[in-house]
This record gives C-alpha cells, structure tokens and sequence, in this order.
C-alpha cells in the first residue's frame, strides 16, 4: 500500500487545460492534475530548473463558464516523459490569495471530480 503525504488534494484534470506563460504568451503545456498549492504540468517547451513563472490557464465552472486564473509558480522538479519533447513539471503556486484560491478550490471541489 502506498501512503500519500501530500497537504493538498489533488484533482486530475479530465480535460485538456492548457497553460501560458503569462510573460511570453505562449503555451507552456497542459494541466495533469491540479491543487490549491501547486499542480503537475505535462510541458512541451523547455522549462528552467528552479525558476519562477507566471501561469494563466482557465478552468471550466459549473455553469458552463470559465474562470481565469494568473499564479506564480516555482519549478520544484522535472522528468522526461515518454513522449519525445515532452516533460513531466511539478510547480508550486507562490503567494496564493484568496481571490486566486477560490476558483482553484470550486474546480477542485466539484462533483465528479477524481483525485490522485
């Protein structure tokens, strides 16, 4: 049996989520699973080690909407996946408020939701 250690559930995203890089524009890559403290992205651009980012992705609500988010994140680890120019990036979010928690905790919250 495994034990799980981590503080924070951890929604797996059903859908495709994409990330930005909120300084560049550009799409990063997508959502894995997602929590209140930090999230696992699947990236398909090369990402710095240890570095700083600052992330906008949209989560679907309940009614049918979108709810923007902008967070900044710090690079804890990276690990190859096993598609060619992809990577595995776990983030952790930096200075959360609770304007910016608030949709994160609805989508992880929501009914039908799955967790790892």
């Amino acid at each position: 049996m495994i034990n799980e250690f981590r503080r924070a559930r951890r929604r797996k995203a059903p859908a495709t989520i994409l990330v930005i890089d909120a300084m560049t524009e550009r799409v990063v890559g997508r959502i894995g699973n997602l929590s209140e403290t930090g999230m696992l992205l699947m990236a398909g651009t090369p990402l710095v080690d240890d570095a700083l980012y600052q992330f906008r992705f949209s989560l679907p609500t309940e009614g049918g909407d979108e709810s923007n988010v902008e967070i900044g994140a710090h690079l804890l680890w990276m690990d190859q996946a096993s598609a060619p120019g992809q990577t595995w990036a776990g983030f952790r979010f930096l200075g959360i408020t609770e304007l910016q928690a608030r949709p994160l905790r609805a989508w992880i919250d929501a009914p039908g939701s799955r967790y790892e």
